[in-house]
């Protein structure tokens, strides 16, 4: 077998075709640089893997979410006092039935009652 391991490791693409570019030159969808987003497919799996690292590091994204149970609207990824997630702050509830999305806090809080979790 020839060929160094970079040239055999597939690294996927970020991309989640939800491309635009912000102010600051970063894709509201992937969160890579325009230069990143450039030079990918000239890139090495190692400057490949690099760029994944970086966007595994960055602190998740606030979204606006339906609660899976009552369908009520609310954040996910913000409002704990260390900035993650609300629901960092509660005891771990996996797992959600199954296909179910995250709870809204007042769901969620009960489920860990109902549980005996809190």
């Amino acid at each position: 077998m020839s060929g160094t391991w970079d040239t055999l490791v597939h690294v996927p693409s970020p991309c989640i075709k939800r491309c635009a570019l912000d102010a600051d030159g970063v894709c509201t969808g992937c969160r890579r640089t325009s230069a990143e987003i450039s030079a990918w497919s000239a890139m090495t799996a190692a400057e490949q893997q690099a760029v994944w690292q970086r966007l595994l590091a960055l602190p998740p994204r606030p979204e606006r979410k339906r609660c899976s149970r009552c369908s009520a609207e609310f954040d996910c990824g913000t409002g704990a006092a260390d900035g993650r997630c609300w629901c960092t702050e509660l005891p771990a509830a996996l797992p959600l039935d199954s296909g179910a999305d995250c709870l809204c806090p007042a769901c969620l809080r009960q489920r860990l009652q109902e549980s005996g979790r809190l």
